[in-house]
């Protein structure tokens, strides 16, 4: 008997273990294992909190999106592990925005002016 895979999209005996991808799904790097603690749970849902559940960057532009909210390191955690918890290396934001942060595309000296907006109160 023969199935499609999940895997690769080919066609296996019924029996047959593909081993394409296998692995790389989840990676278990360092920062992984960092992202995984309480202590980082909490501190990403006060980030959120404390930005109203909203995504920063478009809220600075007038916008209110809360769909797909993720909370981003503006400095690496690969790069810097100690500001895993730190409030002003921290920002809540949008799939889209965190996507092009991460690229580049947004500057980080952008990304701290937000940050220190949120943190003085003058949302």
């Amino acid at each position: 008997m023969l199935k499609a895979c999940s895997r690769c999209g080919r066609i296996h005996d019924f029996n047959y273990v593909c081993n394409v991808g296998r692995g790389r799904r989840y990676s278990n790097t360092d920062e992984n294992k960092l992202r995984s603690t309480a202590a980082w749970q909490r501190k990403r849902d006060s980030i959120k909190e404390r930005a109203f559940n909203l995504c920063e960057v478009c809220k600075d532009s007038g916008v209110y999106t809360y769909d797909d909210l993720s909370i981003h390191h503006v400095k690496k955690l690969r790069d810097d592990p100690s500001g895993l918890l730190d409030d002003n290396n921290l920002i809540c934001l949008c799939g889209l925005h965190h996507r092009q942060a991460d690229a580049g595309e947004i500057s980080v000296e952008y990304l701290n002016e937000l940050i220190a907006k949120r943190e003085s109160g003058d949302n």
